[in-house]
């Protein structure tokens, strides 16, 4: 038959396999490197060699008649015989699309009539037949058995490709192109095994497959071990890289879940995938696997990473509060607890002690942010309710209501906070906590500066006794506030203590003034009734005292709407006034006593008095018993006779109240009408030695007593009366200044 003249279109498209006629003389050669691409196509022929030995050598690539059983040819090859299709690699005309997997059933599709081409029964039967000829393989045919699933076979096929790579390299060092063929056909029998390990948990039922994938990795772990140190592509380790496929297909099915409504959602339906997936893995995928693999776990800890890098790209993304607190919450407590804790396979997992998800850099940078977030947040809100309360202030209908209000809000929007952290981690609490601490401490100071400014320039139309309401309503205030305080510090963290302090310094600097706002009035009304008392009529009426007693019952009433604990300070601080404006008259002298009857008159008055003012604060609830035994201890300096008993009384009185000095003490032996010297001196020595064994006493305000009452100076007691002595004074000044006459 002649030689058909080749057209100008064919010559060009001579160097292409697939752009010629099957029936062509012409027949058409082509290498796997060609096919995908490596190099381009050319035109040259070569011959086939043959072995030392006189058996066929492997067929290389260039039986052009085998790419007709790839089904892809096939199929275009017999719908159109006419028609060329375009270029195309080898592994794209087998493989499909880079990166696309076929699906199980596509690849039941390509096997042979009966639906089960890809089983590793039919591919060792297949390797048989083709030994039986002592023929090898062709790099296509080892191709198409990886294509065809029958991956042992094709598997032992490469390492015998790779064994003759290797023996003609120490011969004829010229054999690139083999190897290049060795490593493309590893690249398809991996993408093919992974493609297998991908599938097996999805197909959540026992899946035959791997059973070839684990064959083909104790092949390449023999020939691992068989190969010298130093071969090229040796040791391959396909134990780690399967591994490493674990993990892929792991992370491929987390992230397939489908991003839900919110971040919630998201996670439960991430935490479900992960537990379903699992679950499958226990029952159907790691029986398949030897035991010494441990499938199991490397299934738990793939799909743990996965999950970990899930999470790590959600807390990249710019979150809310509520969603920082969720996710902190999901990875400390969820995961643990519905993940690692589920029945199915929570003691499986727990076994390999996965850890965290997230490394500690990456949870505190989130409860950085969350705490950040929050104090930002509370700090407006809580300015908020400052002004909105003080622009209710001048209302005195509705002022303590609000002011008893304030607290509760603004202790309400620290409360959600610090409930809510601690559960999470008690590092966390410690540190929202330490943060809100903070916050409060400025509120508090802000809260000090309006009410002072409130409190001491009201309005010109504020009522007189509007003021009193407005006092109780924000005295009110303090103790939930105090309170919250306290509860704060007791998370224990470093810098709380000094925040704590300057809380109650605000707390109590606004306690003071509202206090004084309602005790002003009962002292500017009790302050004339003190005046007349220690005085000589004081000793036959008791009607100042009478009086007294009257004004501070009828006080107590209208302190019925304060809270106990600033109702107990302020009954404490009237009491402590009450007793100091009761003793001061006493030591300025106001009265001598001239004879013991006298003294005793005195010191029975003193007696009762102070019982009755004991049985008023007793009936008040007053929290401070202490300062019931001034007058009783000054009462003992009157009616004492012997000088070694009055030494051991006043020791008392220094013991019981630190603040006493020798002035006090002398102002006292004044009143009794002590006129020795000696006396005097010996037991105002008492009081001097206390004074000069130890240091002064720095006493709380609440306690200090004798430190608020000053005496001007020294009486001394003469051996004559002083109505005398004022007589003697103004007959001198007349004789020095004789009247004028008229």
């Amino acid at each position: 038959m002649p030689l058909l003249k080749k057209t100008p279109k064919e010559e060009e498209e001579d160097g292409d396999p697939f752009a010629a006629n099957p029936e062509s003389r012409y027949r058409r050669r082509a290498t796997l490197e060609r096919l995908v691409g490596l190099a381009p196509f050319g035109r040259a022929r070569r011959t086939p060699t043959k072995d030392g030995d006189g058996d066929r050598a492997r067929r290389r690539s260039e039986d052009f008649g085998l790419l007709r059983r790839l089904p892809g040819w096939r199929k275009a090859g017999e719908e159109n015989l006419n028609e060329r299709p375009k270029r195309s690699s080898l592994l794209r005309l087998a493989l499909g699309p880079r990166g696309h997997r076929a699906s199980l059933g596509d690849r039941n599709a390509m096997g042979d009539g009966d639906g089960n081409g890809d089983t590793e029964r039919d591919g060792e039967e297949r390797h048989e037949g083709r030994g039986k000829g002592r023929e090898p393989l062709s790099v296509l045919e080892i191709l198409e058995l990886i294509q065809r699933r029958e991956l042992v076979v094709a598997d032992e096929q490469i390492i015998a490709l790779e064994a003759e790579c290797v023996a003609s390299a120490r011969a004829v060092p010229a054999g690139g192109r083999q190897v290049r063929d060795v490593a493309l056909l590893y690249e398809a029998l991996l993408a093919q095994l992974w493609a297998v390990v991908g599938e097996a948990v999805p197909a959540a039922c026992p899946y035959p497959p791997l059973r070839a994938v684990v064959r083909v990795l104790e092949q390449e772990e023999a020939a691992d071990t068989r190969h010298p140190p130093g071969t090229p592509g040796r040791p391959r380790a396909l134990r780690r890289r399967w591994q490493e496929a674990v993990g892929r297909a792991a992370g491929e099915r987390l992230a397939q879940v489908a991003p839900a409504a919110g971040l919630g959602a998201r996670l439960a339906a991430l935490a479900a995938r992960m537990v379903g997936d699992l679950g499958t893995v226990r029952c159907h995928v790691a029986p398949a696997y030897p035991p010494e693999y441990g499938a199991f776990g490397v299934y738990a800890r793939g799909y743990h990473r996965a999950l970990a890098q899930q999470l790590a790209a959600l807390a990249q993304r710019p979150l809310s509060v509520p969603d920082l607190y969720l996710l902190l919450d999901w990875h400390s407590n969820t995961y643990p607890r519905e993940v690692l804790g589920h029945p199915e396979v929570g003691a499986l997992l727990q076994a390999q002690a996965l850890g965290p998800l997230l490394p500690p850099e990456s949870q505190r940078g989130l409860e950085s942010s969350c705490i950040a977030a929050v104090k930002a947040k509370v700090e407006v809100a809580v300015a908020q309710e400052l002004q909105l309360s003080e622009d209710a202030w001048a209302d005195e209908a509705s002022s303590q209501d609000l002011h008893e209000g304030l607290a509760t809000r603004v202790t309400a929007l620290l409360r959600a906070h610090v409930d809510r952290a601690p559960q999470i981690t008690p590092e966390f609490g410690m540190e929202m906590a330490q943060s809100l601490l903070g916050v409060l401490v400025a509120f508090l100071h802000s809260f000090q500066r309006k009410v002072e400014r409130f409190l001491e320039a009201p309005g010109e139309a504020t009522p007189p006794d509007g003021a009193t309401g407005r006092a109780i309503g924000l005295v009110n205030c303090c103790p939930p506030f105090r309170a919250f305080t306290e509860r704060l510090a007791q998370f224990g963290h470093p810098e709380s203590e000094e925040l704590q302090r300057q809380a109650h310094a605000a707390l109590d600097k606004v306690t003071r003034l509202c206090n004084h706002i309602l005790t002003q009035h009962l002292f500017e009304d009790l302050k004339p009734y003190f005046n007349k008392l220690m005085k000589r009529k004081w000793l036959t009426s008791s009607d100042a005292f009478d009086t007294i007693v009257m004004l501070i019952t009828s006080f107590s009433q209208k302190l019925r709407p304060l809270r106990p604990e600033p109702y107990q300070v302020l009954v404490s601080e009237v009491h402590r006034r009450v007793l100091i404006e009761y003793v001061r008259p006493l030591l300025q002298v106001r009265l001598v006593c001239t004879s013991a009857k006298m003294r005793t008159r005195v010191a029975a008055r003193l007696g009762d008095e102070a019982r009755q003012l004991r049985e008023l604060f007793n009936r008040l609830d007053s929290a401070s018993p202490w300062l019931d035994s001034v007058v009783p201890r000054l009462r003992e300096l009157l009616v004492l006779e012997d000088t070694a008993a009055l030494q051991m009384e006043v020791g008392v009185l220094v013991r019981d109240f630190p603040d006493v000095r020798r002035k006090h003490v002398a102002a006292v032996l004044d009143v009794r009408g002590l006129r020795s010297h000696a006396a005097r001196q010996e037991i105002l020595a008492v009081v001097q030695d206390l004074e000069q064994s130890e240091a002064e006493p720095e006493l709380p305000r609440q306690r200090a007593f004798f430190s608020e009452l000053p005496v001007a100076r020294e009486v001394r007691c003469l051996p004559f009366q002083l109505p005398r002595l004022a007589r003697l004074s103004r007959l001198r000044l007349r004789r020095q200044h004789p009247q004028p006459r008229l």
